[in-house]
């Protein structure tokens, strides 16, 4: 059965449409009206084998910041729907990634207790028409939407953008390792019997 879902989300900000595949092949449709945030989002569906369509309306007269928060948001809900009751998967994923002179590191664990750390600072402000700071939001409000425990780290680098899109990668990556059903786990990974 395909782990699949669709968000719709709806406000005085933003209004997203988001349709995600968890056993896809890395295929996407991305429109958020952010260019590099598209560019981002590209790279974590293609990195993560990920089936992704977003289509966003956000006030970007204002700025950046409602679009790429409530992307969050709603990517992590769907993630949420997507995982089902987590039976079969993995659980936990890392990843250390290299893109030239910039090394990250991701770790997730899909328990369904959210917490985030974030540990690393930009150069530049702006990553092309969205905030850098706004990197840290959008995963943020992907664990908390989610339920999940996220540690992300930059361990070494001084492009902002490699910075950027090697943790976009990274994440991809170690949410597929996460995510990954196997055929060993009968339940679900907890002595406690349920990852709610």
């Amino acid at each position: 059965m395909r782990r699949r879902a669709e968000e719709i989300r709806t406000t005085r900000e933003t209004d997203i449409d988001l349709k995600l595949d968890l056993d896809g092949n890395g295929s996407y449709e991305i429109h958020t009206g952010v260019g590099f945030f598209d560019h981002m989002l590209a790279g974590f569906a293609r990195h993560g084998l990920f089936d992704l369509e977003i289509t966003v309306g956000g006030d970007l007269e204002v700025d950046d910041h409602h679009t790429v928060e409530d992307t969050g948001i709603v990517l992590g809900a769907a993630l949420r729907k997507a995982l089902g009751d987590k039976r079969g998967i993995r659980r936990y994923g890392s990843c250390i990634l290299p893109m030239d002179e910039t090394l990250v590191l991701c770790a997730i664990d899909l328990g369904g207790r959210p917490y985030f750390s974030f540990e690393g600072t930009f150069p530049a402000e702006r990553l092309g028409d969205m905030g850098s700071e706004m990197v840290r939001e959008f995963f943020y409000a992907v664990s908390y939407s989610c339920g999940m425990n996220l540690h992300m780290k930059i361990l070494s680098g001084w492009n902002s953008h490699h910075m950027a899109e090697a943790l976009f990668k990274a994440f991809a990556k170690a949410l597929d390792q996460a995510s990954c059903l196997d055929p060993r786990i009968t339940d679900v990974l907890s002595t406690k019997g349920s990852l709610e």
